[in-house]
């Protein structure tokens, strides 16, 4: 697939996010839609991703993080495309 076929987007959550295992199923939710990019938990209490790959996938993890694992209480994401950067295969926990 070739990176102008490719979709990325910012992704801010926000509500109950950290401390119930957020970024492990986020990780786990990427690998099986086979789509790229990070997620992290931010000083705010927010948590913040990138997710790039196939539209479709992309979307679908969008999607997902809008309820995020069953330990979660989401109280909104905002979600911005950005222009791809061709990231590819591995979608990380970033600690920084």
């Amino acid at each position: 697939m070739s990176i102008k076929d490719k979709k990325r987007v910012h992704i801010f959550v926000y509500g109950t996010v950290q401390g119930v295992y957020f970024r492990s199923y986020a990780q786990m939710e990427a690998q099986k839609r086979k789509v790229a990019g990070w997620v992290r938990n931010c000083p705010d209490g927010t948590v913040e991703a990138v997710v790039e790959g196939e539209p479709a996938k992309v979307d679908d993890m969008v999607e997902w993080f809008k309820t995020g694992p069953p330990t979660a209480k989401v109280a909104k994401i905002e979600a911005a495309e950005e222009r791809p950067m061709g990231e590819t295969g591995v979608f990380n926990i970033r600690f920084h």
